[in-house]
């Protein structure tokens, strides 16, 4: 018999209804705009916390269905206000772009629920952030749609990806806020133990020699072929110690001319110019050339991961790095860069550096240029190697190794140029989430897998059991299954 005096079990919070779902719901949607508001104030991004704990509540629902319309919900109106310029560009399909987004939050809402009502609060609140991060790496990454924006770690201050990177980042917000469900003042605890552990990683105790290479950068958006040279000769003259001079994305509709070669020849300077080589059938690659000082050609890189729905040119049939005479220097085309499975292949090559020619059009406006500027920072923290991201029309950075942005060039600004030096770093080196990331995509398919197959398998054993009442499944008490309610 059970001892009388023993202390009750403690039970787990009841799910939420819809008058404290509907609050949790406002409270992620207004984190989430808060901490993607403006570029100018980064610690505001560390409001994307809230968001996380707003959507890990929302997922301790008395259904799998009402949880994944909560999570579409959030998703849908936090994607769509933040990528209204899909609107712009790809008119009413915009609203169907928008939905596929939020179907990633609906259905990690779907899944979290399920693992709860399954498995109970204690053991699910462990697979949350997996489910998380694995389809966030997922949506991001690996499928046709891939889109990493409007992730946790492109909110969050750049140098919390130091080590760990932007998917190890989300992670961790979420495990802090799943947490939550089942502790209370240890969280907070936790959490500034986790900051603090950040800080420490992150700061510096040398400081680099003086830097040997100068990058300058013009902002051009479809230019004039022949006026080239003298847009370049007057950047020279601001810049007279610059090595390397960069123009964007499709600044030609071909390859590289003999004005440029020439250009580069009479001054002694390199040059990297985004253009189009020649394919098969009429098609051509999106590249990258490198024009050195004697007006050859002496290395070309094509976009790995052309556009979806744009005429963008094949996919590049290899990756490589420029042995360059400062070191081994890496290139992005454009959306490349968001991409880290093109971006960790370059740091497996020994990139020191990554040049990232860029088009993004002026028509898209301003918020689309401040929303793809969050990228490079995280990738130069995540790395620990510099980047200088020359876009068409803006925003151009040049970007430190630790984040730090030290040069800019604003939207919209046609002709004006950027300049920085950076010091080459011996290596970069890729962060942990790299490893364990596809390896929790893993682990959230066998978790979907459990929680259709189980309930599937307890029905087929138990074929003459009279039918449930609505809303109790199979499992034990207070722990109902994936499909109750379903």
């Amino acid at each position: 018999m059970e001892n009388a005096k023993s202390a009750p079990a403690r039970q787990p919070a009841p799910p939420q209804g819809w008058t404290r779902s509907c609050l949790w719901l406002a409270l992620a949607v207004t984190c989430f705009h808060a901490a993607y508001t403006s570029l100018q104030f980064p610690a505001a991004g560390l409001m994307i916390f809230g968001y996380a704990l707003a959507l890990v509540r929302l997922t301790h629902q008395p259904s799998v269905r009402r949880a994944f319309y909560f999570g579409l919900a959030a998703g849908f109106l936090c994607g769509a206000p933040q990528l209204w310029f899909f609107f712009k560009i790809f008119n009413l399909a915009a609203v169907v772009l928008w939905l596929v987004l939020a179907f990633w939050t609906g259905l990690f809402c779907a899944i979290a629920s399920g693992a709860i009502r399954r498995w109970g609060l204690a053991k699910a609140v462990w697979l949350i952030p997996v489910v998380w991060t694995g389809l966030e790496y997922f949506r991001s990454e690996l499928y046709y749609l891939k889109f990493s924006w409007l992730n946790l770690g492109y909110a969050a201050p750049p140098f919390l990806s130091a080590h760990i990177g932007m998917y190890g980042l989300g992670f961790l917000f979420v495990a802090v806020a799943a947490a939550t469900l089942v502790l209370r003042a240890h969280v907070v605890a936790f959490g500034v133990f986790v900051l603090m552990l950040f800080w420490a990683a992150t700061i510096s105790g040398t400081h680099p020699p003086p830097p040997p290479l100068t990058i300058v950068g013009i902002q051009t958006e479809f230019p004039a072929a022949n006026l080239l040279p003298k847009v370049l000769t007057q950047a020279l003259a601001k810049n007279t110690n610059a090595q390397i001079f960069v123009l964007s994305e499709y600044t030609l509709d071909g390859p590289v001319p003999a004005t440029l070669k020439n250009w580069c020849r009479d001054h002694s300077r390199f040059l990297v110019v985004g253009g189009e080589a020649p394919a098969n059938n009429g098609n051509y690659y999106n590249t990258a050339f490198v024009v050195d000082t004697n007006g050859d050609v002496v290395f070309q890189q094509a976009k790995s991961v052309p556009i979806q729905f744009f005429r963008d040119g094949l996919p590049a049939p290899e990756q490589k790095v420029w042995d360059s005479p400062w070191g081994k220097i890496g290139f992005c085309i454009c959306y490349d860069l968001s991409y880290t499975r093109v971006t960790d292949e370059l740091v497996r090559q020994g990139a020191q550096l990554l040049i990232v020619p860029t088009m993004d059009v002026e028509y898209w406006g301003r918020h689309q240029h401040e929303l793809h500027a969050r990228v490079a920072p995280v990738r130069a923290t995540e790395y620990g190697i510099p980047i200088f991201r020359l876009a068409s029309s803006g925003i151009s950075q040049a970007v430190l190794a630790g984040g730090s942005v030290v040069a800019q060039a604003p939207f919209a600004g046609n002709d004006v140029s950027l300049a920085a030096s950076f010091h080459l770093p011996s290596h970069g080196s890729l962060p942990l989430d790299r490893f364990f990331a596809p390896l929790c995509t893993g682990v959230t398919v066998f978790v979907t897998a459990a929680l259709i197959f189980l309930p599937w398998k307890e029905r087929k054993r138990s074929p003459l059991a009279a039918p449930a009442p609505a809303g109790v499944g199979t499992a034990r008490p207070h722990e109902p299954n994936f499909s109750a309610g379903n």
